[in-house]
């Protein structure tokens, strides 16, 4: 791993304890304006001192970042689905390694779709990206999507999808939580981040997922909607934090998002 490839990695996962949040709000890209994320500087400033990486499209850091913040960006650059598909594989690389250099990202993000009808081109973007990314010194995020067929989330797909992932050279990989998830770990060379997915019925459920998560072997998580769209988001993802770098309980770290809002 080159030396630059390397720091630009160590901004988003912590070198001290080699774990990190990061705060995903890129769903615009195939969702369109998300609840809680209708206007994306609102939601995403308070949070920002917070996160150990901002999961983000190139037109949200252009309309919605102060460039004077320090958090890291992982640029996705990927899309070209929107909701209204039945089949959300169907993506193609959208933004340039080019742009992500202009945007001074940590690093970017496509999706991959394994088993799906675009499985091919997915994984051949993937290659691509990272000979690029190689090349220039940019860590590459592969991000296991399942589009609509949420039934996907158990350890032999996932696993199965990590380690393609990892087996093409992405640098880290964002999968789902699943039972045995262990064998998930063991099975990716590269560090995993785990998605928060769709938002969980109690803030409880989704710190015992980054729980589960971090005991099971996983570098850290990458969380959108169980955090912006709790009723205190910057409890919830002081809470995560807990969990992630702190070594908290989530029973301990619910105490973070049922103290006051003003208490930032």
């Amino acid at each position: 791993m080159t030396w630059g490839l390397q720091n630009r990695l160590s901004r988003i996962i912590r070198p001290t304890d080699h774990r990190t949040v990061m705060l995903a709000v890129d769903h615009g890209y195939f969702l369109g304006p998300t609840h809680k994320l209708e206007v994306p500087r609102k939601t995403i400033e308070p949070l920002l001192p917070y996160a150990d990486g901002l999961m983000i499209t190139r037109g949200v850091v252009r309309t919605s970042i102060d460039p004077t913040f320090p958090t890291p960006i992982v640029l996705r650059v990927s899309g070209g689905a929107s909701v209204l598909k039945e089949d959300l594989s169907h993506e193609e690389v959208t933004t340039s390694m080019d742009e992500a250099v202009r945007l001074n990202a940590s690093a970017v993000a496509l999706s991959i779709f394994v088993g799906a009808p675009h499985e091919h081109e997915s994984l051949v973007n993937l290659g691509g990206l990272v000979d690029i990314g190689e090349e220039i010194g940019m860590p590459v995020l592969a991000v296991t999507a399942v589009g609509k067929e949420l039934e996907k989330r158990d350890a032999r797909y996932l696993s199965l999808a990590c380690r393609i992932a990892a087996e093409f050279g992405a640098h880290f990989v964002k999968t789902y939580y699943c039972e045995d998830f262990e064998k998930v770990v063991e099975s990716c060379p590269v560090p995993l981040v785990v998605a928060g997915g769709p938002k969980l019925e109690t803030e409880l459920d989704a710190l015992e997922l980054a729980q589960r998560s971090i005991e099971a072997g996983a570098a850290g998580v990458d969380m959108g909607r169980n955090i912006w769209q709790a009723p205190n988001a910057v409890g919830m993802i002081r809470a995560v934090r807990a969990v992630v770098h702190e070594h908290a309980s989530a029973k301990e770290a619910l105490e973070f998002v049922k103290a006051p809002k003003a208490k930032r």
